[in-house]
């Protein structure tokens, strides 16, 4: 990563940390809710969210939810976040396995995509459901680098009231849970949603985050041509195109669905399917 990204990309620990806390405290309020759930997995987003949200209200609750795909280190690390919050009356364990292989059974597979898809989503149900049991929101730990590459599952990580750190890139990500005092292992554990056993982010994309974060600042926060962020980054074009793909591939999954509107406008005039498609 270039000096110069570096520099641009180093975060103000103190006053991210109090702007997040703020937004989630107005958010709250703003919203009716008494305060938030959260599923730690053991990884650094949901580590770093999760002690932002504590640190917003006391009104928090915290989700562990493994698979069989679930390294113990993950698990370890989740109950890590738990003690290091004192919510040792504050969280659930709940292994999926049941439900995930329930849904796989009904529908009559072992594809390991889909299976994976629905071991993101059964997350969600049961998110939601402890957040309508106790008037909390769910809080998404998704970030900006996940976001733009399309790297959750709709509906289901994506599934989500709020995301306190979808404008942090990855790399941010793991600055600020540094700065909040979290375990070195979880802050420089390679990341991976364990959808399935081995699974890791980087290894999946074939970008490593340093690189995938250069690309994305250069691209959407500069809004530099791609042939100038390769040059800039000293990579082949090539992987610059990728990144980009991802993003473009998964702008459906930042947008709410879309409605066919008909509602003051005739059915047989003439129209154009919006320029964000193209």
């Amino acid at each position: 990563m270039p000096e110069y990204i570096k520099k641009s990309l180093t975060v103000d620990c103190d006053t991210i940390t109090s702007y997040i806390v703020e937004r989630i405290k107005e958010y709250l309020e703003f919203s009716n809710k008494k305060g938030g759930v959260v599923g730690v997995s053991g990884g650094i987003d949901s580590a770093v969210t999760a002690t932002l949200l504590a640190k917003a209200t006391s009104n928090f609750f915290i989700l562990l939810m493994p698979s069989s795909s679930t390294p113990k280190i993950d698990l370890d690390d989740s109950f890590e976040i738990v003690k290091l919050l004192n919510a040792q009356d504050k969280y659930k364990l709940i292994n999926i396995d049941d439900i995930v292989k329930l849904f796989a059974n009904k529908i009559e597979t072992d594809n390991k995509y889909i299976i994976g898809n629905i071991k993101a989503r059964t997350r969600m149900i049961i998110l939601y459901a402890y957040a309508q049991m106790l008037d909390y929101l769910v809080v998404g730990t998704g970030d900006k680098s996940e976001l733009l590459l399309g790297y959750f599952t709709k509906y289901g990580d994506g599934g989500v009231d709020i995301l306190p750190i979808g404008d942090l890139y990855k790399t941010q990500v793991r600055m600020l849970g540094k700065c909040l005092g979290l375990p070195d292992r979880i802050v420089t554990k390679p990341s991976s949603p364990a959808l399935w056993e081995g699974q890791t982010a980087e290894g999946e994309l074939g970008i490593d985050y340093e690189t995938i974060d250069s690309i994305l600042y250069l691209r959407f926060d500069e809004m530099r041509e791609e042939n100038e962020v390769a040059q800039i980054l000293g990579i082949p074009i090539d992987v610059v195109k990728k990144v980009d793909r991802l993003v473009k591939n998964s702008q459906h999954k930042r947008l709410p669905p879309e409605i066919f509107r008909l509602s003051g406008r005739a059915i047989n005039s003439d129209w154009r399917f919006p320029r964000r498609w193209a």
